[in-house]
This record gives structure tokens, C-alpha cells and sequence, in this order.
């Protein structure tokens, strides 16, 4: 099974084409490893932390700039069993982030900071999702 941490070229330059002046949603689809995989001479190599732990390292290092472009979590949940999709396919966690606009997100990713954060991520990730959505109204209806 293929997995991905990162955007390919071809998927993110799609993300960069669309609109940057409205609000988005990012759903988030975790799968953490077993053991977090630093690169070696990293100030958290050779600490023994799992892969939600390096995620939590990433939430904490990242959160600040986060934050500050106006993101926040709109929802979370932990991950129970696959309905609609492949039977092997498992995530751990996943929530919906939301940022005001996409220059907001794109900000938070040049952020200096932030890369040196992502590494956690990275470290923490067997696998993932990130998808974009055009938030739409809610309501009591699948329509």
C-alpha cells in the first residue's frame, strides 16, 4: 500500500492554483508509527517517543504559528472502524482544520518556525491525508 506524508509536486501546485482569498478547511488523516523515525543528530532522536508523541511535539511546536494566521480545529475525532473504503485501511486520528483564507495557510507553511516543526510530523507519520474543502453550510440534511 502507498503511503504519503507530504504533498506530491503535482498535488500541491494543484492547491496552489486554487483561490487564496477564501476561508478552507483541511481534513487530517493520521496514522502514527509504531517508533518516531528522527533524523539522526535531531535534539529528539534516540528518545524512544512514539509516533503520537512526536505528533503531540508537533501540535505543541507548531500551535503558536498556527494560531497566529487565525487557524484553529473545528473538529476532532479518533478513528473507530472503516465504513465506505478499503477494509485495511486504519487511521488514528483526524480532525478538520480551518484558517481564514489560503494565504493563511500558505503563510503558516513558509514560516521558519513551522519547518522546523514539521520535522515532528514527519518523524511521527507512517502515513496521512491532507485534503482541502471549500466550507459549506451545515444542517440536518445530506443535501
Amino acid at each position: 500500500m502507498t503511503t504519503f506524508i507530504d504533498p506530491s509536486r503535482e498535488n500541491f501546485e494543484a492547491f496552489k492554483a486554487l483561490p487564496r482569498d477564501e476561508p478552507i478547511q483541511m481534513l487530517n488523516l493520521l496514522l502514527y508509527r509504531e517508533q518516531a523515525q528522527y533524523p539522526e543528530g535531531h535534539e529528539h532522536a534516540g528518545k524512544g517517543w512514539s509516533g503520537r508523541r512526536a505528533y503531540e511535539e508537533y501540535g505543541k511546536t507548531s500551535g503558536p504559528i498556527f494560531t497566529r494566521v487565525g487557524g484553529s480545529i473545528v473538529w476532532r475525532g479518533a478513528f473507530q472502524t472503516m465504513v465506505t473504503g478499503p477494509s485495511d485501511r486504519q487511521w488514528h486520528d483526524g480532525f478538520v482544520a480551518q484558517y481564514p483564507n489560503g494565504s493563511a495557510f500558505f503563510e503558516m507553511i513558509k514560516d521558519a518556525d513551522y519547518q522546523q516543526a514539521v520535522v515532528n510530523r514527519t518523524a511521527a507519520l507512517i502515513d496521512s491525508r491532507l485534503i482541502r474543502f471549500k466550507p459549506g453550510e451545515g444542517g440536518n440534511t445530506f443535501g
